[in-house]
């Protein structure tokens, strides 16, 4: 049984700063996602909005609202909203405290760590809850360096990787591995950030807290893990950020620990700007696989879109458009599925169809 959880993404559900939360309304093998506070799409269906298919989550005003409405207290508070600001203010830190004083045990993806917090520890002891900090990094005795061992790997390791942050990547390598899987596939995903983690990933790591000498190494070492203990056919890696991103490294590490023998990447063509910083122009397609593939020393194998502003008929001509230009299969894989995908994975790694039962 999914234990039951409520989701607080305030002027941000279906945004950029609300992947956290578009990411649970789409998928999550931890929590029954029972409904989302944003009190600008009060009313609404949460799959409806995000992607035109109803699912049966409501959407609140407030924390207040769905405890009225619904039948039962869900046990988890998720702060859903990723901002680039790195504390909560005065009134957010309210609406925590509020949950917390209603019982519900809290999962925190903030780079704020509530169980560092004074005010937050006091309060969770006096209510008998407790706070998840999901992006904690382990203790320093705990992390790991890089040590080789991924060069022994002889399996097919697939990234998911972008131009940009909040693009869809984790979307897509979730949706792969499980479109894998249905071809018969033992499939191992590795989570590199807070929303897969939350989402109930088995394997991965929040590499945005890692200290920098450490991130490679916790990217090796999450894969190995899945490596050892599923012994898989394949391994799907969730890229972070952009190697291109001027502000994060987690890109480059993802590359480096993973050591991808494929790349997919994700991109938004209607996106003019990088994300959170409105002065920088978004990278273009063919500057990021370049440098992707001169870096990792792989190749990118496949396109995938992020259709935000994007019109049916625009998704349709721009899918034409790319495999005519990079003679890359492309597509939207929340639109269209991962048909064309797989199928890459199989041209470009044969050995996977032995034992495959034919069509």
């Amino acid at each position: 049984m999914k234990a039951k959880a409520i989701v607080y993404c305030d002027n941000q559900f279906g945004k950029m700063d609300g992947k956290t939360t578009n990411g649970l309304v789409r998928h999550s093998e931890k929590y029954e996602i029972v409904g989302i506070i944003d009190s600008s799409k009060v009313g609404m269906d949460a799959g409806e909005y995000l992607d035109g298919i109803k699912n049966g989550i409501p959407i609140f005003h407030d924390l207040d609202d769905a405890i009225e409405r619904l039948e039962d207290l869900p046990e988890y508070f998720i702060y859903g909203v990723a901002p680039l600001e790195a504390f909560l203010t005065n009134e957010q830190r309210k609406i925590v405290f509020k949950a917390i004083e209603k019982g519900m045990d809290i999962v925190n993806g903030l780079h704020e760590f509530f169980t560092e917090d004074e005010e937050f520890i006091r309060k969770a002891e006096e209510y008998g809850v407790k706070i998840y900090d999901i992006r904690k990094p382990p203790a320093k005795k705990d992390l790991h360096l890089f040590s080789g061992r991924i060069l022994k790997v002889n399996i097919p390791i697939v990234t998911i990787l972008g131009t940009d942050s909040a693009v869809g990547k984790r979307t897509t390598s979730v949706l792969l591995a499980e479109a894998l899987k249905k071809e018969g596939l033992n499939v191992a995903f590795v989570a590199t950030g807070q929303t897969g983690l939350i989402q109930g990933a088995k394997y991965g790591i929040a590499i945005d807290a890692i200290i920098e000498e450490f991130m490679t190494g916790e990217i090796e070492n999450a894969v190995m893990e899945a490596y050892d203990t599923e012994h898989p056919d394949i391994i799907i890696v969730e890229g972070q950020g952009a190697l291109s991103h001027p502000a994060y490294l987690s890109a480059c590490a993802i590359i480096r620990g993973a050591r991808p023998r494929a790349i997919i990447v994700q991109h938004p063509p209607k996106r003019k700007n990088i994300g959170d910083f409105p002065y920088m122009p978004m990278p273009t397609l063919e500057s990021e696989i370049e440098l992707l593939e001169i870096f990792s020393r792989s190749k990118v194998i496949a396109i995938t879109l992020n259709h935000e502003d994007m019109t049916d008929e625009e998704i349709k001509e721009t899918i034409t458009e790319y495999e005519e230009r990079f003679q890359l299969p492309t597509t939207d894989t929340l639109k269209y599925g991962c048909e064309k995908l797989v199928k890459r994975i199989f041209q470009v790694f044969p050995e996977l169809s032995e034992g495959q039962p034919d069509e």
